[in-house]
Formats: structure tokens, sequence, C-alpha cells
């Protein structure tokens, strides 16, 4: 085997020539043999002359042999063309030499990790797959489909059949099964999970665009949340005695409730298609520690429209059949994560804890107050005390920052206004329960109260952040607040009262303005508002191992110190103890 010079486009690796072996040349490799045996054999019996002169004799038929071989060998190739493979058996890196009419003309294969194993060949078999753009393996019921595009084909069925087999169960654990909570914060960073580390690999191209269902998160039920909450404020303030001066046109909430009805028939169709065509890519969102409480989002904006519908649209009185059905599929779902928060393991409350986790429990109070305008006031009470008893440790559990919430960020940020959405929807719902503002539903007020004054001062850490169509979730607790400033301003009326509640229903107001013209500009201007989703395209398990790092000159230096230094006081003690016996 002769060596060729490796191409300047290839890696700097060692290449090994692999060519057809002829009949020729094995004839030849055999009188090698024989010859080198021949030799060592010479050199231990130079005593005998008459043989030794036969051996040189019959060297020279061999080589006389020999060359005529070889005159015979290049007679019969063809001499248009001349194929050879080398192939590196440190990283399976191929090179394809083809000599033609240009002698140099050679091309790189790409890196396929094929070619003797390499190093974790299975793992990059799965992984360099899926950044070609491989978007089928999030689509619905793609198992099979998966497993056929592995599937060998009949010449390279012998040697890959082992790897390809790798690739297949790497693709089931990395897709198929449950991501970890813990592999999420490992993986991702940022307040809402959504950015993925400079360390880790992800399963689908980065440099490429997704298709436009895979690219539609959950998320975009926040603008349903922000409408739908506008159309509660503005039937407020048209209906409520202590902004009866302002003069409200009804007409105001008539618009912004069908304008919220009609975006949520567009998110929630769109987003069942995406549960049609990519399921996969739906259950990586369910479990993703931020993204599995925007599920909550759906019922608590259709309760939402229930409470703020136009009077022109629907009674005063509703059916209870519209509770049952937007509180039915929200209590189902509460018992699943309540439950893991009660049970513990991978996805207790300290691990996972958010605060977005606060849409799982403000719905409570929301669906008691729909409760009570329905007349199921004694029901209202119970969702009432669920959700007061779990926002109060979901409270202190973000409130204390225990060492296992390592993703809840430092800096402020819009996800903090998520706070102030449970008290604020408390008061109201103690309210409208028991028909008066007392002392519990004023505590609730005061506790939101505080901490919005508490964000409003530190308005300069919400700036630097890149917009997300998230954004519009962080909206409806402004406005919650606004609707209990406003039920505070009628039982105690004053110019205080009322000029805070109409400060605080500007300011909520004047957010979803400045977040519906940002949203248009970056769908329709910008094209920007549905970037590549990354968080779920992350892996089960990294597949690049940490290096460790090297122990440098001074360690070692400092290490042999210290070692030297314990064992001289060593030494020390046990001569201490023999002079004293």
């Amino acid at each position: 085997m002769d060596k060729r010079e490796t191409p300047p486009n290839s890696l700097h690796t060692h290449f090994v020539d692999i060519h057809e072996v002829l009949p020729e040349e094995e004839e030849e490799e055999e009188e090698g043999t024989v010859r080198m045996e021949d030799k060592e054999k010479g050199t231990i019996r130079m005593e005998d002359k008459e043989k030794g002169t036969i051996r040189m004799e019959d060297k020279v038929n061999r080589r006389l042999n020999k060359q005529s071989n070889r005159s015979l060998r290049d007679a019969r190739r063809p001499h248009n063309k001349t194929f050879s493979r080398q192939v590196s058996l440190e990283t399976g890196f191929s090179v394809l030499n083809r000599e033609s009419k240009a002698k140099d003309d050679r091309r790189v294969l790409p890196r396929s990790g094929h070619s003797f194993g390499g190093f974790d060949s299975a793992t990059r078999i799965g992984v360099e797959a899926r950044n070609r753009g491989d978007f089928s393996i999030f689509k619905t019921k793609s198992t099979l489909s998966k497993q056929n595009s592995l599937m060998p084909t009949r010449k390279e069925k012998g040697m890959e059949a082992p790897k390809i087999d790798g690739a297949a169960r790497l693709d089931d654990e990395s897709v198929n099964r449950s991501v970890p909570a813990g592999r999420y914060f490992a993986a991702l960073r940022g307040p809402e999970l959504d950015e993925v580390k400079d360390t880790e690999d992800i399963l689908l191209p980065k440099d490429e665009k997704w298709p436009f269902l895979l690219r539609f998160p959950i998320g975009c039920f926040g603008i349903c949340l922000g409408l739908s909450s506008q159309a509660v404020l503005w039937r407020a303030l048209s209906t409520s005695p202590a902004t009866k001066f302002l003069h409200v046109p009804p007409f105001i909430n008539l618009g912004l409730w069908l304008l919220a009805v009609a975006v949520l028939i567009s998110v929630s169709f769109t987003y069942i298609l995406k549960c049609i065509f990519y399921f996969e890519a739906v259950r990586r969102e369910y479990f993703h520690p931020v993204r599995i409480n925007f599920f909550f989002a759906p019922w608590v904006v259709c309760m939402f429209l229930a409470i703020g519908v136009p009077p022109v649209v629907a009674p005063e009185t509703l059916h209870p059949a519209i509770w049952c059905a937007f509180m039915g599929p929200y209590f189902f779902l509460e018992l699943k994560i309540y439950g893991q928060w009660l049970s513990g393991g991978k996805r207790r409350l300290c691990k996972v804890a958010n605060p977005s986790s606060h849409l799982s429990v403000v719905g409570n109070f929301v669906g008691a107050i729909l409760a009570a305008k329905v007349g199921w006031k004694e029901v209202g009470k119970f969702l009432w005390a669920v959700g007061f008893a779990h926002y109060l440790v979901l409270f202190v559990t973000l409130y204390q920052r225990l060492p296992t919430s390592e993703a809840l960020p430092k800096e402020l940020h819009p996800v903090y206004s998520m706070f102030i959405a449970a008290p604020s929807a408390a008061s109201i719902a103690w309210q409208a329960i028991y028909g008066d503002l007392d002392g519990l539903s004023r505590t609730c007020y005061f506790i939101a109260l505080f901490l919005y004054v508490s964000l409003v001062v530190r308005i300069n850490f919400f700036t630097g952040f890149r917009f997300s169509v998230a954004w519009w979730s962080y909206t409806f607790p402004m406005t919650t607040a606004s609707v209990a400033t406003i039920k505070y301003a009628e039982h105690v009326p004053s110019v205080l009262t009322k000029g805070l509640a109409l400060s605080l229903s500007f300011m909520s107001s004047a957010m979803v303005c400045v977040l519906f013209v940002s949203t248009l500009l970056h769908a329709f201007v910008w094209h920007t508002l549905f970037p590549n989703d990354l968080a779920i395209a992350i892996t089960k398990k990294r597949l690049v191992k940490e290096k460790k790092p090297f122990k440098k000159a001074y360690d070692l230096r400092r290490w042999t110190k210290q070692a030297l230094t314990k064992h001289n006081s060593a030494n020390k003690d046990f001569d201490g103890q023999n002079e004293g016996d």
C-alpha cells in the first residue's frame, strides 16, 4: 500500500490507500514472503556456499519473473481510468480519487462517520441526518417513516446495519420519549427557556427556515389572553359607577370582544393543525417546564370572553353549561400538574417553578368569577380555596429562590408581571362570590398593588429584551390589576382611587396597543414574528461530553507543595509522639 497526499480541504489526518488486489499481486506478495524467509535462512546458513549460490540464482530468476508479471498486469489494466479510495482511520473522512484527464481532479465526500465506526458514529449518523433538514422526526406517526429513511441501501446493508440501528435507537430516545425537566434547564437559557446554550446541539438545522406549523408556539394564545382581558376591562369601564364620568361607549367592549374571538379562532385552528401534523413537537412543548403552563391559556381565554361578553350579545346571567365546557378541561389539566407538584419526582414544584406557573393558578380564580356569574357560588368558593392554597405555595417557592430553581433569571423581565395576576384575580373573585369587598379581598388587592408598584419603579430593567409572542401573556396581569382597582374604587370612592383606576387602565391599554403594533410589524413587515423554535429541538441527552481541563503547571506545583507540607506535618507529629513515649 502506497501513501497519498491529503487534499488541502480535508483534515490533517493519515490516509491509507485501499485498492483492488489482482491475482498477480497476490502471487507477488507470496513471492515476497518466500523471499523474506529465504533471506532469513541465508543469514543463518552462511557456511553453506552451494545453497547460498542457488538462492542468489533464485532471486535473479524471481526478479525477472516479477518484471514480466508487472508488464502483463499493466497490459491487462484499463488505461483510461483507475479507481482508488482513501479512508482515514481516525475520523471516518473519505476521499474519492478519480484519475481522469485532469490529474489532480479530487473531491472530498461529506463526513458520514461510517468508516470503521469512527468515534460515536451512531450518534453522528442521527444528528447529521437531522441537521440536513429532516423535519419528519417531529411529524405525527413519524416513527415508521423515520425508520424507513434510516434503512440502509443494498450496497451498505452488510456493513452499515449496526450503525443505522444505533441511530434509530438514538432517534427514539431523543424524539419519541419525553425529555426530562432537568434537561430543559440544562440545555436552554433565558426567562422563557427559549434559547439554546452554545454548548448544546439540536435535532434540526439552525440556519434553515423551519415549516410554519413547527415554528408556531403555544405561546400564541397569549395574544388571546391580552385581547380578552381588555374586553373585560372596557366592559368594567363602561358599566362601573366609579368610571361613569368617563362616558365610555359600549361599542369599544363589543369591538374588542369580537376581535378577541376572531384571534382565538385563528390561533386555535392553527394549533390544531400543528397537533395533527406535528404532534411530536406538541409533546415537546407539553413537557417544557414553561410552556406547559400555556396549555391552560385557551380555557382561561374562553372564561374571560364569557365574563366580558357585551350585554347586546348575551344576557346578564349565563347558562351553567358554559362554565362546565370551559372549566372542565382546565380542572382535569390542573389535576395532572398539581399531582406532579405534590408527588415529587423530576417535575416537583421546586424543580419546575417559574413565573409562568401562575397561569395554572389564576384560572381557578377566573373560574370562580364565572361560577358566581352563572349562579354556582359554592363551586366558586371551592375553586377559590384550591387556587389560593396553591398560589401561596407557588409564591413562596418563587420568592425565596430555591437553589434548585437555577433557571429563574436574575434580571427582571416582563415575565415577572405574572406575580400580579393571581392576587388581583383572587380579590375580584372573592368580591364576586360574597358580594362585598371585605378584609380578605382587600388584602389580596393590596398585595397585588404592592407587587405592581415594585415592578413599575424598576422599569429600566424591562428594556433590552428581544420581542416575543409570549409577551402578550404578561399584559393580562396588568389588566386584571386595573379591573381590581375599579372594583376597589366602587367601594372606596375618592379622587385618589378613581385616579389610580384610570391610570392603571390607561397603562394596560397602552401596553396592549404597543404590543399589537409590534406584532403586526414583526408579522407583515419584518417577517420575524415566528423564528425557529429551538427549544423543542433539544436532544434528550447531551451528545458532546465536556472535556475536563488539563491541570496546568502551577496547579501541579501547588499540589506537590501541599502534599509535601502535609507529609512533613505528619512526620513532625509522629516524632513528637515518639519523644513523649
